[in-house]
């Protein structure tokens, strides 16, 4: 089993910034793409950023130039720096996480974050 803990969010200005992190444990062998996704309220949960394990990077065109998705490998840990924040970034932030397990080596699983509240005031 592997658990996928994030770090709070909060409650911030237009125009400050929030770092997230999200540290997946258990039985990791190891961990392919991280992602970061969002869900307002009313909307389809989007993909806001995702990182591979060789580093590369993709971020949906909202958050272009304003957020950066980095991990850390030795900590099984993915970030999002988020600056430049708007309103329109207010969610409930997800990391999710493609795992090979240390119980089965030909299968990738998707795991989940609990959900993490961002809100930014006007």
């Amino acid at each position: 089993q592997v658990q996928l803990v994030e770090s709070r969010g909060g409650l911030v200005q237009a125009g400050g910034s929030l770092r997230l992190s999200c540290a997946a444990s258990g039985s990791i062998f190891s961990i392919n793409a991280l992602n970061w996704y969002r869900q307002a309220p009313g909307k389809q949960r989007e993909l806001v950023a995702a990182i591979t394990n060789s580093g590369s990077t993709n971020y949906a065109d909202s958050v272009k130039g304003r957020f950066t998705i980095s991990r850390d490998n030795a900590k099984n840990t993915v970030y999002l720096q988020m600056n430049s924040l708007k309103p329109e970034d207010t969610a409930v932030y997800y990391c999710s996480a493609n795992v090979v397990t240390t119980r089965n080596l030909h299968y990738e699983y998707l795991y989940w974050g609990q959900g993490t509240q961002v809100t930014v005031s006007s």
